[in-house]
């Protein structure tokens, strides 16, 4: 096995900063002169307790957290916020709008059905979720609990480029694949959640920010460990948190202040995505699968004309040191993920591969 890193273009886990990984190897044994790992020690103790609020300081610093919102690092993943969500929003009115654009709206829609009566305010399934809906397309129940709606969609490649306008209904959502990567304001919406295996730190962390009012309503029937309530109550630490990926965390946060923060970010994804998008759209074998306007600055869906093609592309990549290029089982062809810890110089050497590739096709 080569010691050379690769350029990993997995969907998640995804790429760390190297700086993030070489801190914590210096510090795996003994952190900070504790005589111990941070995954040996306790979530209760005075050194492990100012990881914690440090890290919870960095996020909320660098996405302007307003007053009145929590920060939540909790367990689960994502998928576990699929049924979080409803189970504390739609005691209100019983009622909810999905905005279903890809493969994990429909399967929180799915989710949330269990919970309640569930309007799908859009469906991109029509053009096999190439594209985002505008706002007029939304069909919005006034009597909504909450407005459901994910903003990047990893295995299609699209970007929601807009916030929902949804009146007094507080909107939640999924910024697992592209939270970090762009400024939001954060008080348009009342829950914003993020698996972390892709922005943020390793899988096993999910962080839930959520506006304080929304919690304290759950239905009866909901399991402690998803009630937002009680995790904000006990600090996220109802019981032992993922005190390791948390840690991760905080440097991964360090390295985004240190590189301009949430616009220092969104200048970089806009160089990756500009440049690799240009080349395939220059190229003769390749075609993007997302339709232009709604291209998504973290996921790059794209493929050429044939299945042994593909196949054919994605095995070069690989010898070349290009990894996890391959599609989504579900859609195929291929699929760069340029998340924020992906090198500028990873992008150029890709841009690089898939002309030699174009010429020699």
């Amino acid at each position: 096995m080569s010691d050379q890193r690769v350029y990993n273009f997995s969907a998640g886990p995804s790429m760390l900063p190297l700086s993030a990984l070489e801190r914590a190897a210096s510090e795996i044994t003994n952190y900070r002169g504790s005589g111990q790992s941070v995954m040996e020690m306790s979530h209760r103790s005075k050194v492990f307790i100012q990881i914690f609020e440090e890290t919870q300081a960095k996020l909320r610093r660098l996405m302007n957290v307003p007053e009145g919102y929590k920060i939540l690092f909790l367990q689960t993943g994502a998928t576990g916020q699929f049924s979080a969500i409803p189970l504390n929003l739609i005691g209100r009115t019983g009622k909810a709008d999905y905005a279903v654009t890809g493969n994990f709206s429909n399967l929180a829609y799915k989710e949330a059905e269990k919970f309640g009566q569930i309007n799908v305010a859009a469906s991109t399934a029509d053009r096999n979720h190439t594209y985002i809906p505008s706002q007029d397309q939304l069909r919005l129940d006034p009597e909504a609990s909450y407005f459901y709606y994910c903003a990047n969609n990893t295995i299609y490649g699209t970007e929601w480029q807009y916030i929902p306008e949804t009146g007094d209904v507080p909107i939640a959502c999924d910024m697992s694949s592209n939270i970090l990567s762009r400024p939001v304001d954060v008080s348009r919406y009342g829950i914003i959640y993020a698996g972390a295996q892709k922005n943020m730190a390793p899988a096993g962390l999910t962080v839930v920010i959520i506006r304080e009012d929304l919690a304290g309503h759950a239905l009866p029937y909901t399991p402690v460990m998803m009630d937002y309530k009680a995790m904000i109550d006990k600090d996220s630490m109802y019981n032992t948190p993922p005190c390791w990926c948390i840690y991760m965390l905080g440097l991964t946060l360090d390295w985004v202040e240190e590189n301009g923060g949430v616009p220092g970010m969104e200048a970089l994804k806009r160089k990756r995505s500009g440049m690799l998008y240009d080349t395939l759209d220059s190229s003769r074998l390749f075609q993007c699968a997302a339709e232009k306007p709604f291209r998504s600055g973290m996921n790059v869906t794209f493929r050429t004309a044939s299945e042994e093609l593909d196949a054919k592309f994605v095995k070069e990549a690989t010898e070349a040191g290009f990894v996890n290029l391959k599609g989504h089982r579900s859609v195929g062809g291929m699929r760069a993920s340029i998340y924020n810890a992906m090198p500028v110089e990873g992008v150029e050497k890709l841009c690089d591969f898939i002309r030699k590739f174009d010429r020699e096709n």
